[in-house]
């Protein structure tokens, strides 16, 4: 049997089982003995929103393979010139939208990654550069706050470590919104930017560099932490530049985890019950990409994707000012829209680079 034929009875066989996976779930939720339970109806009702479009196109790829077969006796059994003509071009457009359909629905039975509608968790720290990557990591913020803005998602700020000229050392904050993660992790990496500083009197062009990760923000119910063996929790007056307390309070916290050795401090609020609450969800994130880091690990041994490993020492993209050039190296696309894509119009490299893990994943998923 050749092997295309093997790989659509497997995507068949695979179709099948998800319809009836789908049909058992709506008996459940019609059940009323579901409704006392209101975590299993949350797990019943992501099944369904997630089977319910890969069977609209089984049964729609169902419907077509049956009209085939209908035109297909129909061109066995006539014998007039004009009506063999008429099926056969029916037929051969009814093959066409079938194998359309059939992309379709391998894209459709890709593994979605569990963390795509999560809200997201952004740390953007200055590299090399000095003062001029501090501020190009202020830039770099402004350009994921403006995206959000565009997607009418919410931003806070978590934790900020500011320069004298408005850049940032060191800033964390989350973005709360539909399929944050989905659209924003694939900008994980060094982000790089060649100009001539606002400082420099030789007109040399300077290369600098931030490094941004996208972190899947962590609930309590995918992270079990024991925070009384696990925790350390230190509290101290939280301080401005060059060491002056700002606070006359201990409200300034330091977590300390103590199996990782992972360290949070936070003391951007005056209260310490926020800051608290603030470095938890940082913590909880940092955990959680740590856990995915390990699983990554063990899954590149048998296959890579291109662009959705979120590698933090990985250069993934360049922003020329000169040429008013940004170009994503792992996909080799650029744009000259510089101030556009600045003001957080990032829709062009987030399809792009959606499209390219899709296929690296069919790729995959063929092997």
């Amino acid at each position: 049997m050749e092997i295309v034929s093997l790989k659509r009875i497997e995507m068949l066989d695979k179709l099948k089982d998800i319809q009836k996976k789908f049909i058992d779930v709506e008996k459940s939720l019609s059940d009323p003995a579901q409704i006392s339970n209101p975590q299993r109806l949350q797990e019943l009702s992501k099944m369904h929103a997630e089977f319910s479009p890969i069977v609209s196109a089984y049964k729609d790829y169902q419907q077509l393979e049956t009209a085939i077969e209908e035109t297909q006796t129909l061109l066995a059994e006539e014998s007039d010139a004009d009506m063999l003509e008429l099926a056969q071009e029916e037929v051969d457009d009814l093959e066409k939208q079938k194998d359309e359909l059939t992309e379709t629905l391998k894209m459709l039975l890709i593994p979605k990654d569990p963390n795509d509608e999560k809200n997201v968790i952004i740390e953007i720290r200055a590299g090399t550069g000095g003062e001029e990557a501090s501020l190009f990591a202020a830039e770099i913020f402004r350009m994921y706050t403006r995206y959000a803005e565009r997607k009418n998602w919410k931003v806070e700020m978590l934790s900020a470590n500011a320069t004298g000229l408005k850049g940032f050392k060191e800033v964390i904050f989350s973005i709360e919104g539909k399929s944050a993660y989905s659209l924003l992790k694939y900008e994980g990496g060094i982000h790089r930017v060649q100009r001539i500083p606002t400082t420099e009197t030789s007109g040399r062009i300077h290369t600098s560099a931030v490094t941004v990760a996208v972190l899947p923000e962590a609930e309590e119910i995918d992270l079990q932490i024991d925070e009384a063996t696990e925790l350390r929790i230190d509290t101290y007056r939280s301080s401005g530049p060059g060491g002056q307390s700002v606070n006359t309070t201990d409200s300034a916290i330091r977590i300390t985890h103590l199996p990782t050795g992972i360290i949070v401090t936070q003391q951007d609020e005056k209260s310490q019950h926020k800051n608290r609450s603030k470095a938890m969800k940082i913590l909880r994130a940092r955990l959680q990409e740590r856990k995915q880091a390990e699983l990554n690990k063990e899954r590149a041994e048998t296959r890579r994707s291109m662009v959705g490993s979120g590698d933090r020492s990985e250069k993934i993209r360049t922003y020329n000012f000169p040429q008013s050039r940004v170009t994503d190296h792992r996909i080799q696309f650029s744009v000259h829209q510089l101030e556009t894509i600045l003001d957080g119009e990032l829709a062009p490299f987030i399809e792009k680079l959606t499209t390219a893990d899709q296929d690296e994943m069919l790729k995959n998923e063929g092997n």
